[in-house]
């Protein structure tokens, strides 16, 4: 267990979204998000059921113009958080991985918190937007979430037809990798640089 509560709460405010993010990475999966986009909502209700973490989510953004600011916001806060949260890192596996099935559709994710921001994304969706988010906009989100976060993400979509399971699976493969890759396994640094 870790030595101190790993928690982090981050506000952020721009002409174009107001948002502020509590998190917890040893928690137990409860949430309560409201991004005004609310598939976006779902999918990281799902994410922190899955990744055990506990995650208070307020969104206020220019939705009339369009969901990528919010979108793209809520991912750099959130990275932000992580971040946070993991404190110096010490004792962490600081890599996941895992590949979940959801119906026809089956999604892969590989993380690194080593400190290198850099994300590698691979899916293609039929339906331009589900309930408020637009399809073009999961990509960005982990994207963004992987230059706060100073993570490594690799996300693909390896087999599928319907959307919505595409991109859950999407999100539950990237909960169970974080949730390894945030567990304390030890207690160095996991680096040979003995900092990340």
């Amino acid at each position: 267990m870790a030595e101190q509560a790993r928690t982090a709460t981050v506000t952020r405010t721009t002409k174009e979204t107001d948002i502020t993010v509590t998190l917890t990475l040893d928690g137990n999966g409860t949430s309560a998000i409201s991004s005004g986009v609310v598939f976006l909502d779902h999918m990281l209700t799902n994410f922190c059921k899955h990744a055990g973490f506990n995650l208070t989510l307020r969104c206020n953004g220019d939705l009339d113009v369009d969901d990528h600011h919010s979108v793209e916001d809520v991912a750099l806060v959130l990275g932000t958080a992580i971040t946070e949260a993991l404190g110096n890192k010490r004792g962490i596996q600081r890599y996941g991985w895992a590949i979940i099935p959801m119906d026809e559709a089956l999604a892969r994710c590989a993380v690194d918190l080593g400190g290198r921001s850099y994300c590698v994304f691979k899916a293609e969706f039929r339906r331009p937007i589900i309930q408020g988010l637009s399809t073009e906009m999961v990509e960005h989100f982990f994207r963004s979430l992987a230059d706060t976060m100073k993570a490594t993400l690799h996300l693909e979509v390896l087999d599928g037809n319907n959307t919505h399971h595409k991109i859950e699976a999407l999100f539950k493969a990237f909960a169970y990798a974080m949730k390894a890759a945030v567990s304390i396994t030890g207690s160095d640094i996991p680096s040979t640089k003995g900092s990340i």
